[in-house]
Formats: structure tokens, sequence, C-alpha cells
């Protein structure tokens, strides 16, 4: 399962995290953000990261040359797009930066606006199914309703996010079936400061998770 951790702004957890199990790695740039940071500290950040460990950037209705420029400034893998973008800015994104992965978060209200996510499929590679918030675009420690996504199975794969923690990861597992968990606030001290302790802890629900089902 992947198994992405958000919001890392120091780079020695960076290294800490990865060698924990996390498979990406996210960053913020975001500039309002309490996890904010530029492209010379997530270059810093990923520098001695293993090849095979996903690195991503967050942002929120950025234009396509402002990502770009941070993409080539921080060598970043990905891009996380956790604003109001549009179908049709992910495609003209795709466009503009075709090796590069793109994650697109939606925060989810209702099954009706559940619904919206296939007009997203055929832009990007992954979906990211957050809980919503009218004021704070992730990182809320608010859970989804886990039930609304017991028969979710778009075409493409998906990231469940919204307040998990080693304490209730193994519960919205046995609801749903993502293909990969996101996490933030749920193994933070503060704001961008990660709790290797509560991430060992993760990785240890799921290893559980997974000896359960094998």
């Amino acid at each position: 399962m992947r198994v992405k951790i958000c919001g890392i702004t120091q780079p020695q957890q960076s290294i800490a995290i990865a060698s924990l199990g996390a498979t990406a790695l996210g960053f913020i740039c975001v500039p309002n953000s309490p996890r904010y940071v530029t492209a010379l500290q997530i270059r810093a950040a990923v520098a001695e990261l293993p090849a095979n460990i996903d690195t991503i950037g967050v942002f929120a209705n950025a234009s396509i040359a402002e990502i770009s420029q941070i993409i080539a400034d921080s060598g970043l893998t990905g891009v996380q797009l956790h604003g109001d973008e549009s179908p049709n800015f992910c495609y003209q994104l795709r466009q503009a930066l075709p090796n590069i992965e793109i994650i697109k978060a939606l925060r989810i209200r209702s099954l009706e606006h559940l619904d919206t996510a296939v007009d997203y499929t055929k832009f990007v590679d992954t979906l990211l199914l957050d809980a919503y918030h009218p004021q704070q675009l992730g990182g809320t420690g608010k859970t989804l309703d886990w039930k609304m996504l017991e028969q979710f199975s778009p075409s493409c794969p998906w990231l469940l996010a919204g307040g998990l923690t080693a304490d209730n990861i193994v519960e919205a597992l046995n609801q749903v079936n993502p293909s990969g968990v996101d996490l933030s606030s749920g193994v933070e001290r503060t704001p961008g400061d990660k709790d290797l302790d509560k991430v060992a802890l993760l990785f240890h629900s799921l290893k559980n998770i997974d000896l359960l089902r094998s």
C-alpha cells in the first residue's frame, strides 16, 4: 500500500520517515500554510532520499507557470492540486509537465460531490479524498465519512486522507479499500513538526493489517 506523509518541513525528518516505510512525502507549496516550505527547502529535504520515494508538491490555485518553476527548482516528482482546479486545468498541467505525477485532491462534502471525482480521472494519475473544511484546505485532523466511500472505485488509483492516525487507520481500511493513505496532522507534534514515534506506530498498525489479510 502506498503511504504518503504530508507537510514535511525538516530534511532530517524526511529521511527518517522514508526509512520507517513511507513511499511518498508531501511538501506544502502554499505560502499561507503553517507547513509552507520554499523550493530550496524542498531540495534540501529530498537530496538524500532514496530514488524510489515519491516527492509531491502540494499547490492550491497556483498557475501552471508557478507550479512548473517550483518543480524545476525543487526536484519534486509529483504535483498535488488541493484547490479549486478544474479538470481542464489538470489537462493543461499534464501537457506542461508530461513526466510528473498529478494528484487531484477533493474535499468531499457529500455523495453528490463524490460523483465529481469521475470528471478528473482522465486527466490525473491519482485522486486524493480529504475531509471538507470551509476555511482550511487540508491538515485539519477531521475525518471523512468513510461509509460514503465503501463503494468508491474510480478508474485510477486513489488515496484516503483526512484525520487518519495510527489509532484509526485499521478501522478506516476495514471500511474502504484505497490504493494508499495520506497523513499529516495525525503524525505531528505541531504543524510541520512530525512525531516519529507516531509515524512508527502508524507503520506498526499497517503491518498488522497486512498480517491479518495475508
